[in-house]
């Protein structure tokens, strides 16, 4: 069995339970940034969820990495994954792979490229933007001079910050929060392009497919008993 057919049947076998992780590893971290008043035991079990899950990552990325056998070509062609297993903010992203592996058990997928291209940026957004709301309360909280007090004003933050909109009234005083913020207006502008560029060129098409529609059907025909107009 060649290198690339080892890593695809890994790829399928794991999907799922990476997806579920990755949900089971975003419901620990909340639980452990909201819950102020759990008993240790319930803080103890939310970490070790949370260290399992990203073992797992860990597990799937050098398993990969051993059975493709591209060495440092691997790392530079799947950076995304190796900043998944580094990063805590980008891991709650692997539960957007859940659908796809659903669609692929059904056959084709019944969406276009584009409506998929939607989807899955909009799913990326809305758990980025959670995961990002909690890592930035998690540092700002209780910070001298912090001016986001409840996870209600984190989470306005992250809508202004992923929409570019910035309007200032919440910023980030830690070190830590502020190298958030830099991540998630990457994020942000990433996602929105994907959507901006995919929901533009659906457009183009649409409109590119009407105008040849009509261009097939001709000029209108005269009506009966109508022929051209006479000098």
């Amino acid at each position: 069995m060649d290198e690339d057919s080892r890593v695809a049947r890994w790829e399928q076998r794991t999907e799922v339970p990476l997806a579920l992780a990755s949900l089971a590893f975003l419901i620990g971290y909340a639980i452990h940034v909201l819950a102020q008043h759990i008993t240790d035991g319930w803080r103890d079990l939310c970490f070790a969820v949370m260290l399992i899950a990203w073992a797992m990552f860990a597990v799937d990325y050098a398993v990969r990495w051993r059975l493709g056998g591209e060495r440092l070509r691997f790392v530079r062609t799947h950076w995304l994954d190796g900043l998944v297993v580094l990063l805590p903010l980008l891991r709650p992203l692997r539960i957007v792979k859940l659908y796809e592996a659903v669609q692929r058990r059904h056959g084709e997928p019944r969406f276009s490229l584009h409506a998929r291209v939607i989807t899955y940026a909009g799913l990326s957004t809305g758990l980025l933007g959670f995961a990002g709301a909690l890592a930035v309360y998690d540092q700002e909280r209780g910070a001298p001079g912090a001016n986001m007090k409840t996870f209600g004003d984190a989470l306005w933050w992250t809508c202004e910050t992923l929409t570019t909109v910035g309007y200032g009234d919440i910023t980030p005083v830690t070190a830590r929060g502020r190298l958030i913020a830099v991540g998630m207006m990457a994020c942000g502008l990433a996602l929105l392009g994907a959507v901006t560029g995919s929901f533009s060129s659906w457009l183009i098409q649409v409109f590119s497919r009407e105008t040849d529609a009509a261009s097939a059907q001709g000029p209108p025909s005269p009506r009966n008993g109508e022929g051209p107009p006479q000098r």
